[in-house]
């Protein structure tokens, strides 16, 4: 079985390579101390020390402070540097290009924003994040919620000649059939990087034939829904 842990070990060993006995510009060390982070929170979860990670770095842990006065303003930059700046605006553009079936656009979506993801600090310090208290997973699948599955869901709403979310709001189970697909998605990479599972499959082509099974039958389940929510609150309430 295949271990996740040394691919974190050599990102932390190429961070703490940075030469420490000289004196680096304050952007290099920053960028040091930031790669070094995400490293060592990648492999021992969140609730690690910043203590640990100075030592690691070869660095004292004061001068870790001058650059992040807090482990929430280093954990903070992680944020940042692992999510947001992956974060596609195609993706965005692709749940609202009119020229494609809705369920393509999901398709051509979760593809994409999967390969994307699948990588050992992204995987491990969500699910840390979300172990631990932290914020960071429900503010990043909230910017999914609304800028990507809404617009796709008002989308199939339109496709399927059902009231617009403006005559009826969007439910919470309409979302829960795109979180459904999309987590089963996910977990295809967790196995790998969280668990330590065989990963040596063509993830990609594991993924593609997922959606391959879950697709067709995606609006017919999500008309029902729709039908189900509206004879439970009738418009206009």
């Amino acid at each position: 079985m295949a271990s996740s842990r040394p691919e974190g070990q050599q990102a932390a060993n190429r961070a703490a390579s940075a030469p420490t006995g000289r004196r680096l510009t304050a952007e290099s060390r920053e960028r040091q101390i930031v790669e070094g982070a995400i490293a060592y929170f990648a492999e021992v979860g969140l609730d690690g020390h910043t203590r640990e990670l100075a030592r690691r770095l070869g660095i004292a842990q004061p001068l870790l402070f001058r650059y992040f006065p807090t482990k929430a303003s280093l954990i903070e930059r992680i944020y940042e540097e692992v999510y947001l700046k992956r974060w596609k605006l195609a993706w965005e553009e692709t749940v609202r290009d009119a020229s494609l079936p809705c369920l393509e656009r999901f398709r051509r979506f979760e593809i994409d924003y999967q390969r994307t993801i699948d990588d050992y600090a992204w995987l491990r310090i969500f699910v840390s994040a979300g172990l631990k208290g932290f914020d960071l997973p429900s503010r990043y699948l909230g910017m999914v919620r609304e800028r990507i599955f809404a617009p796709l869901l008002e989308d199939m709403r339109a496709e399927s000649n059902l009231p617009s979310p403006q005559a009826q709001p969007l439910a919470a189970d309409e979302f829960e059939l795109l979180f459904g697909i999309h987590g089963a998605l996910v977990y295809v990479g967790l196995r790998s990087r969280v668990y330590g599972m065989d990963g040596t499959a063509d993830r990609d082509a594991v993924r593609a034939a997922m959606l391959d099974a879950a697709l067709p039958g995606l609006l017919a389940t999500h008309r029902r829904v729709v039908t189900r929510a509206r004879s439970i609150t009738p418009i206009g309430e």
